[in-house]
Protein backbone atom coordinates (compact mmCIF):
# COMPACT_ATOMS: atom_id res chain seq x y z
CA UNK A 1 0.00 0.00 0.00
CA UNK A 2 1.32 3.51 -1.04
CA UNK A 3 0.10 6.83 0.27
CA UNK A 4 -0.56 9.35 -2.65
CA UNK A 5 0.23 12.71 -1.23
CA UNK A 6 -2.44 15.46 -3.85
CA UNK A 7 -1.28 18.89 -3.95
CA UNK A 8 -3.98 21.39 -5.44
CA UNK A 9 -3.19 24.37 -7.19
CA UNK A 10 -4.15 28.00 -6.58
CA UNK A 11 -7.80 29.20 -5.88
CA UNK A 12 -9.24 26.45 -4.80
CA UNK A 13 -9.32 23.63 -2.21
CA UNK A 14 -8.54 20.25 -2.48
CA UNK A 15 -11.94 19.14 -3.59
CA UNK A 16 -11.36 18.21 -6.78
CA UNK A 17 -9.36 15.53 -5.88
CA UNK A 18 -12.13 13.57 -4.91
CA UNK A 19 -12.66 11.25 -8.03
CA UNK A 20 -8.48 10.18 -7.99
CA UNK A 21 -8.78 9.99 -4.29
CA UNK A 22 -11.80 7.46 -4.79
CA UNK A 23 -9.63 5.33 -7.56
CA UNK A 24 -6.47 5.03 -5.56
CA UNK A 25 -8.67 4.08 -2.05
CA UNK A 26 -10.02 1.88 -3.88
CA UNK A 27 -7.14 -0.05 -5.08
CA UNK A 28 -5.74 0.12 -1.91
CA UNK A 29 -3.88 2.90 -1.04
CA UNK A 30 -4.19 6.21 1.56
CA UNK A 31 -4.81 9.70 -0.05
CA UNK A 32 -4.04 12.31 1.70
CA UNK A 33 -5.09 15.64 0.18
CA UNK A 34 -4.51 19.12 2.66
CA UNK A 35 -6.16 22.53 1.78
CA UNK A 36 -3.20 24.93 1.69
CA UNK A 37 -3.06 28.41 3.32
CA UNK A 38 -4.36 30.29 0.15
CA UNK A 39 -6.42 32.82 1.52
CA UNK A 40 -3.93 33.74 4.17
CA UNK A 41 -2.02 37.23 3.31
CA UNK A 42 0.91 35.68 5.52
CA UNK A 43 1.37 32.02 3.65
CA UNK A 44 4.07 31.54 1.40
CA UNK A 45 5.40 28.44 -0.22
CA UNK A 46 7.21 27.44 2.92
CA UNK A 47 4.07 27.47 4.90
CA UNK A 48 2.34 25.84 2.06
CA UNK A 49 4.87 23.09 2.27
CA UNK A 50 3.91 23.12 5.88
CA UNK A 51 0.76 22.55 5.77
CA UNK A 52 1.48 19.62 3.49
CA UNK A 53 4.04 18.04 5.56
CA UNK A 54 1.51 18.48 8.64
CA UNK A 55 -0.72 16.78 7.01
CA UNK A 56 1.36 13.54 6.03
CA UNK A 57 2.43 13.58 9.67
CA UNK A 58 4.12 10.32 10.72
CA UNK A 59 2.95 8.11 7.90
CA UNK A 60 5.99 6.72 5.96
CA UNK A 61 6.70 3.72 3.57
CA UNK A 62 6.02 4.50 0.06
CA UNK A 63 5.14 8.34 -0.49
CA UNK A 64 4.20 9.32 -3.84
CA UNK A 65 3.43 13.17 -3.94
CA UNK A 66 1.67 14.64 -6.90
CA UNK A 67 1.37 18.43 -7.12
CA UNK A 68 -0.95 19.82 -10.00
CA UNK A 69 -0.47 23.33 -11.43
CA UNK A 70 0.90 25.70 -9.25
CA UNK A 71 1.32 23.59 -6.51
CA UNK A 72 4.16 22.64 -8.62
CA UNK A 73 6.13 25.43 -6.84
CA UNK A 74 4.97 23.11 -3.30
CA UNK A 75 5.33 19.82 -4.07
CA UNK A 76 9.48 19.38 -4.68
CA UNK A 77 9.80 21.66 -0.76
CA UNK A 78 7.70 18.49 0.59
CA UNK A 79 10.02 16.40 -1.00
CA UNK A 80 13.20 18.20 0.51
CA UNK A 81 11.68 17.71 3.65
CA UNK A 82 10.12 14.26 3.92
CA UNK A 83 11.12 10.68 2.22
CA UNK A 84 9.50 10.84 -0.69
CA UNK A 85 9.27 7.70 -3.33
CA UNK A 86 8.23 9.81 -6.42
CA UNK A 87 7.10 12.79 -7.34
CA UNK A 88 4.58 13.15 -9.97
CA UNK A 89 4.18 16.96 -11.48
CA UNK A 90 0.68 16.63 -13.18
CA UNK A 91 0.16 19.67 -15.56
CA UNK A 92 2.82 21.36 -13.04
CA UNK A 93 4.35 24.43 -13.12
CA UNK A 94 8.22 24.06 -12.70
CA UNK A 95 9.61 26.23 -10.81
CA UNK A 96 13.40 27.18 -10.90
CA UNK A 97 15.78 28.14 -8.11
CA UNK A 98 15.58 31.43 -7.21
CA UNK A 99 12.54 31.92 -9.01
CA UNK A 100 9.22 33.83 -7.51
CA UNK A 101 6.33 32.14 -9.16
CA UNK A 102 5.54 35.58 -10.54
CA UNK A 103 8.49 35.65 -12.51
CA UNK A 104 7.46 32.10 -13.61
CA UNK A 105 4.65 33.44 -16.55
CA UNK A 106 7.47 35.89 -17.97
CA UNK A 107 10.84 33.45 -17.59
CA UNK A 108 8.80 30.98 -19.33
CA UNK A 109 7.08 32.75 -22.01
CA UNK A 110 3.87 32.19 -20.86
CA UNK A 111 1.80 35.03 -22.29
CA UNK A 112 3.17 34.67 -26.29
CA UNK A 113 2.73 30.73 -25.63
CA UNK A 114 -1.38 31.18 -24.55
CA UNK A 115 -1.70 34.02 -27.29
CA UNK A 116 -1.14 31.98 -29.78
CA UNK A 117 -2.78 28.83 -28.51
CA UNK A 118 -5.85 31.19 -28.23
CA UNK A 119 -5.56 31.95 -31.71
CA UNK A 120 -5.21 28.40 -33.33
CA UNK A 121 -8.94 28.10 -31.09
CA UNK A 122 -9.95 31.26 -32.65
CA UNK A 123 -10.45 33.00 -29.43
CA UNK A 124 -9.82 36.76 -30.28
CA UNK A 125 -6.98 38.47 -28.10
CA UNK A 126 -8.14 40.04 -24.72
CA UNK A 127 -11.77 37.70 -24.21
CA UNK A 128 -11.73 36.88 -20.98
CA UNK A 129 -12.64 32.99 -20.81
CA UNK A 130 -15.02 31.55 -18.25
CA UNK A 131 -13.94 29.63 -16.27
CA UNK A 132 -15.71 26.25 -17.25
CA UNK A 133 -14.46 26.92 -21.25
CA UNK A 134 -11.15 28.00 -20.15
CA UNK A 135 -10.10 25.45 -17.64
CA UNK A 136 -13.08 22.90 -17.31
CA UNK A 137 -14.06 22.00 -20.82
CA UNK A 138 -13.44 18.77 -20.74
CA UNK A 139 -14.76 18.23 -17.25
CA UNK A 140 -18.55 16.87 -17.19
CA UNK A 141 -20.71 19.21 -16.56
CA UNK A 142 -22.49 18.37 -13.11
CA UNK A 143 -18.68 18.43 -11.56
CA UNK A 144 -17.63 21.46 -13.73
CA UNK A 145 -21.05 22.79 -12.06
CA UNK A 146 -20.22 21.99 -8.11
CA UNK A 147 -16.25 23.40 -8.53
CA UNK A 148 -17.74 26.65 -9.71
CA UNK A 149 -20.55 27.05 -6.95
CA UNK A 150 -18.42 26.14 -3.98
CA UNK A 151 -14.56 25.16 -4.37
CA UNK A 152 -13.07 28.53 -5.72
CA UNK A 153 -11.17 30.60 -2.80
CA UNK A 154 -9.29 34.20 -2.81
CA UNK A 155 -5.96 33.40 -3.79
CA UNK A 156 -3.57 35.57 -1.79
CA UNK A 157 -0.65 36.97 -3.55
CA UNK A 158 1.73 36.13 -0.83
CA UNK A 159 3.53 33.29 -2.55
CA UNK A 160 3.86 35.21 -5.87
CA UNK A 161 6.70 37.35 -4.98
CA UNK A 162 9.18 35.12 -2.69
CA UNK A 163 11.74 33.24 -4.48
CA UNK A 164 11.23 29.56 -4.31
CA UNK A 165 13.66 28.48 -2.07
CA UNK A 166 15.48 25.55 -3.04
CA UNK A 167 19.04 25.70 -4.57
CA UNK A 168 18.14 22.32 -6.94
CA UNK A 169 15.89 20.41 -7.84
CA UNK A 170 15.18 17.32 -4.82
CA UNK A 171 16.93 14.25 -5.56
CA UNK A 172 13.67 12.14 -6.11
CA UNK A 173 12.16 10.40 -8.71
CA UNK A 174 10.55 12.90 -10.57
CA UNK A 175 7.87 11.98 -13.61
CA UNK A 176 6.05 14.86 -15.85
CA UNK A 177 2.22 14.26 -17.10
CA UNK A 178 0.78 16.77 -19.16
CA UNK A 179 -3.01 17.04 -20.19
CA UNK A 180 -2.83 17.58 -23.96
CA UNK A 181 -6.41 19.39 -24.02
CA UNK A 182 -5.53 22.35 -21.22
CA UNK A 183 -6.14 25.31 -22.54
CA UNK A 184 -4.62 27.33 -19.90
CA UNK A 185 -1.43 25.52 -19.51
CA UNK A 186 -1.27 25.07 -23.89
CA UNK A 187 0.62 21.89 -24.00
CA UNK A 188 3.41 23.05 -26.18
CA UNK A 189 4.38 25.53 -23.49
CA UNK A 190 4.23 22.45 -20.87
CA UNK A 191 6.62 20.26 -23.41
CA UNK A 192 9.18 22.97 -23.80
CA UNK A 193 9.02 23.87 -20.53
CA UNK A 194 9.35 20.57 -18.45
CA UNK A 195 12.15 18.98 -21.21
CA UNK A 196 14.12 22.53 -20.25
CA UNK A 197 13.76 22.45 -16.40
CA UNK A 198 13.43 18.62 -15.88
CA UNK A 199 15.82 17.67 -18.98
CA UNK A 200 13.03 15.16 -20.42
CA UNK A 201 9.91 14.81 -22.31
CA UNK A 202 6.85 14.77 -20.09
CA UNK A 203 4.28 11.86 -20.62
CA UNK A 204 0.38 13.21 -21.91
CA UNK A 205 -3.14 12.15 -21.47
CA UNK A 206 -6.36 13.48 -22.42
CA UNK A 207 -7.88 16.15 -20.12
CA UNK A 208 -8.36 19.91 -19.49
CA UNK A 209 -6.66 21.53 -16.78
CA UNK A 210 -8.09 19.08 -14.18
CA UNK A 211 -7.72 15.57 -15.21
CA UNK A 212 -8.48 14.64 -11.95
CA UNK A 213 -11.96 14.95 -12.24
CA UNK A 214 -12.71 14.61 -16.02
CA UNK A 215 -10.46 11.35 -16.55
CA UNK A 216 -9.65 9.79 -12.76
CA UNK A 217 -9.51 6.21 -13.61
CA UNK A 218 -7.03 6.98 -16.71
CA UNK A 219 -5.10 9.06 -14.39
CA UNK A 220 -4.87 6.53 -11.37
CA UNK A 221 -3.73 4.17 -13.86
CA UNK A 222 -1.02 6.30 -15.11
CA UNK A 223 0.25 7.42 -11.22
CA UNK A 224 0.17 3.29 -10.84
CA UNK A 225 1.98 2.53 -13.27
CA UNK A 226 4.34 5.11 -12.35
CA UNK A 227 4.44 4.11 -8.96
CA UNK A 228 5.52 0.47 -10.09
CA UNK A 229 7.89 1.24 -12.23
CA UNK A 230 10.02 3.50 -9.87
Amino acid sequence: MATYVLIHAAAVDAWYWGPLAAELRGRGHEVVAPDLPCEDESAGLVEYADAVVAAIGERRGELVVVAHSFGGFTGPLVCDRVPVDLLVMLQAQVPAPGESPGEWWGNTGYGAARQEADRRRGVAEGVEEDVRTLVLHDTPAELAAEFVAGHQRVQSAAPFGRPWPLAAWPEVPTRALLARDDRFFPAELMRRVVAERLGFRPDEMPGDHCPMLGHPKELADRLEAYREGV
